[in-house]
């Protein structure tokens, strides 16, 4: 059985967690270094990046994760995930580190506050129709390396998803929504055939 860890330091956890349990996939919490061990895959998920960022510190688990990541866990990042694996944040908060796994460039809340939160229908790499993506106080990407791929866009200027090796990241939370079709698409891009639930 493919067994994911989720980054369970702040945010939405318990979402990402139960999404991946209807695919049949057993999860873990990761909040220590030790709970990395036996993974095949990991999930950053949104919340609060900077909070996510000196927990990880607190705990130990930046290094390590970012170790893991680098050596190519596979990962999928939402959100404040997404912002915590990039290696250059506009908007950064004072002091406020990232993993720098991902070459990108992100901007912090660049779609506004709470308030200004959306959901729309999103075309993404490797889903067939358009899923449903729920914006809350999201990262845009402003720039991509060279060895990163836009996966999903907003509209032509705006890049809201990537995938550079092993690594997923979306702006969206896919999570706050009941379709599992791109929690799926990235199991699939990595783990053997068969063992997801129909």
């Amino acid at each position: 059985m493919v067994r994911v860890g989720v980054l369970a330091l702040q945010g939405g956890v318990a979402e990402h967690r139960e999404a991946l349990h209807r695919l049949g996939v057993e999860t873990t919490q990761v909040r220590r270094p030790a709970d990395l061990a036996g993974l095949d895959g990991i999930v950053l998920p949104g919340g609060e990046s900077t909070v996510i960022d000196k927990l990880a510190r607190t705990f130990g688990l930046a290094e390590p994760l970012r170790a893991a990541i680098a050596a190519g866990l596979p990962t999928l990042a939402t959100c404040a995930g997404l912002i915590y694996l990039a290696c250059r944040v506009r908007g950064a908060a004072p002091g406020q580190q990232t993993l720098g796994v991902l070459d990108i460039t992100v901007r912090r809340n660049a779609f506004g506050t709470q308030l200004d939160s959306f959901e729309t229908l999103l075309s993404v790499d490797g889903v067939a129709d358009p899923v449903p993506a729920t914006f809350i106080r999201a990262p845009v990407i402003t720039e991509l390396g060279p060895g990163v791929r836009a996966v999903a866009r907003l509209d032509e200027s705006r890049v809201v998803g990537v995938r550079q090796g092993a690594v997923t990241g979306y702006s969206f939370h896919p999570e706050e929504s009941t379709d599992l079709r791109v929690h799926r698409a990235w199991i699939d891009s990595w783990a053997a055939s068969g063992e997801l639930a129909s």
